[in-house]
């Protein structure tokens, strides 16, 4: 399937299916994230069950503390 992500051609496995898929691809399950789909901001307690297609954009934004 090919979305864009971040403004970046993509290219995702066949089992990547839904926006808690694309986290666990890009190893950022534990990060704070706003995800946004289609310029869409989607509803963090639907990553689960939220289907992604082919030609979707996805914006992902996650915080990183520091000082």
């Amino acid at each position: 399937m090919n979305v864009t992500i971040n403004g970046q051609d993509v290219q995702l496995p066949e089992h990547v299916r839904t926006i808690s898929g694309i986290r666990k691809h890009f190893n950022i399950e534990q990060a704070l994230t706003i995800i946004e789909q289609n310029k869409k901001i989607v509803d963090k307690n639907r990553y689960d069950s939220q289907p992604i297609s082919d030609g979707d954009r996805i914006e992902i934004v996650h915080f990183v503390g520091g000082g």
